[in-house]
């Protein structure tokens, strides 16, 4: 990114420049604090007053701004519909240069069987097993770990200690996080006479599609048959467990400490908050949002509602619910007793009456 002209910058940003097309900028800077060769945003009306002061070469933006000061002689306006949008893609853009490493460490071991695409980076004590396809400009940081068989895709990043296990498959432009997990046994066993349990062997694997994220410390288990499936675009937090076969469709987003047991499907567009606890052989539909710390012990039919609770309920049954206890607790439990004996001491009265 960095090194950019004005118009390139309007190509990248689909937006407009009001300046010189061809300055060029090589760093991001606040607006504030800017100086020249520099790019800024402006987004929120509070920082207007740095526009007419910044020695910013290039600042974004909104469509159709009109200024209210004169602006300094060197300023380049690029109008673009969201400032604030365009300039988290440059950011996103200038982080990966940051980030950006080539090459193979001399500790790394990849086995003569892996493929291995153009412009990858391969650091410290990563291991690559035979029959691997890792995709071009991978980055494997140190002490990651590829697979049998196992399949990255291009422009996936696994940062330290994440693994991809044996036949898993990984996306392209996906990232997985220190310490990430696809493809460790699915919790399987059987009760034996005796008491004790026989392993049940997992013989599947793990299938994330493209542009997905895996938190830190996240675990995603092989299936028992056929694939545990991430569909395209989720983004999974930090410490979640993912068991056996379940599927999670495309764009669903999960927060830390969810578990989600084998067999579960979980629709798409799904929003799951943090500590949520989900069933095996459930199904979730497509467009819930399941609040914090509730349990899912029934299928989520009807699209698009939110739940809360345990067991998890439409969240405004679950209002109720608790409005109907905070009044019944106001009541103190002696006037409670009292009003219910005296209720049937009226009846036993009209029932003797009508005798």
């Amino acid at each position: 990114m960095m090194q950019q002209t004005a118009s390139e910058l309007a190509v990248l940003l689909d937006g407009k420049v009001k300046g010189n097309p061809d300055v060029r900028v090589k760093r991001l800077a606040k607006i504030e604090s800017a100086g020249p060769g520099s790019v800024s945003f402006l987004a929120n009306p509070d920082y207007e007053r740095f526009l007419y002061s910044t020695e910013a070469s290039i600042v974004i933006v909104s469509n159709g701004f009109k200024a209210n000061q004169p602006l300094p002689q060197e300023l380049t306006l690029l109008e673009v519909s969201d400032p604030y949008r365009a300039f988290a893609r440059l950011l996103e853009a200038y982080d990966a240069i940051l980030k950006r490493q080539e090459g193979i460490h001399p500790s790394a071991f990849v086995d003569e069987g892996a493929v291995l695409g153009e412009g990858c980076f391969v650091g410290p004590s990563v291991v690559i097993e035979h029959g691997a396809v890792v995709g071009d400009r991978v980055e494997l940081h140190a002490q990651t770990h590829v697979g049998r068989d196992a399949r990255i895709g291009n422009d996936t990043v696994l940062y330290s200690g994440a693994r991809v296990l044996d036949r898993c498959i990984v996306g392209q432009q996906c990232t997985l996080q220190s310490g990430a997990v696809v493809g460790s046994d699915g919790f399987g066993f059987a009760p034996k006479e005796d008491g004790t349990y026989a392993k049940v062997p997992q013989t599947g694997n793990v299938v994330i599609e493209d542009h997905c994220e895996v938190g830190a410390l996240t675990t995603i288990d092989r299936a028992t048959l056929g694939s545990t499936i991430i569909r395209k675009g989720c983004k999974l937090d930090n410490l979640i467990q993912i068991a056996h076969n379940v599927v999670i469709g495309e764009a669903t987003v999960i927060a830390a400490q969810t578990g989600i047991a084998g067999s579960t499907t979980v629709g798409a567009r799904c929003m799951i908050g943090g500590q949520v606890g989900i069933g095996g052989h459930l199904s979730v539909a497509a467009g819930s949002k399941i609040a914090a710390k509730s349990g899912v012990s029934a299928s989520l039919i009807e699209e698009g509602l939110t739940y809360q609770g345990n067991p998890a309920i439409p969240v405004k049954q679950f209002q109720k619910f608790q409005i109907s206890l905070r009044r019944l607790a106001r009541i103190p439990l002696g006037d409670r007793l009292e009003a219910i004996e005296q209720a049937i001491e009226n009846q036993r009265s009209k029932q003797s009456e009508v005798g």
